[in-house]
């Protein structure tokens, strides 16, 4: 049981970095597209997407396994880093929004 509670709190801790990472890729295809950089925005805008799936490919990962009858002891490190996941697939979602937006704008 200990082992399989150290490999859950690795993947919320790679959950967290690739959550942030993602935001972080969203945040500055913003700015870039506010600043008339479409196509660069456009390649953050990649970015943040590849890798918002990829830690939701470790959330599926998590969640798989307790589907399959693998229990972890629920932390709130955990918590955390699924709080980190919704909120960075939000970001995401309405930074592409807004790209397109401030892309629009600029024609």
């Amino acid at each position: 049981m200990a082992e399989e509670n150290q490999e859950a709190l690795g993947q919320a801790m790679q959950l967290m970095m690739d959550a942030g990472d993602a935001k972080k890729a969203a945040k500055e295809a913003i700015q870039l597209a506010r600043d008339g950089e479409q196509k660069a925005a456009a390649e953050k805008m990649a970015t943040a997407k590849e890798t918002v799936n990829k830690a939701h490919n470790i959330q599926t990962k998590m969640l798989t396994a307790e589907a399959q009858g693998k229990k972890i002891e629920l932390s709130l490190l955990i918590v955390h880093s699924q709080d980190h996941l919704m909120t960075a697939i939000t970001y995401v979602d309405l930074a592409e929004e807004i790209v397109r937006l401030y892309g629009q704008l600029k024609k």
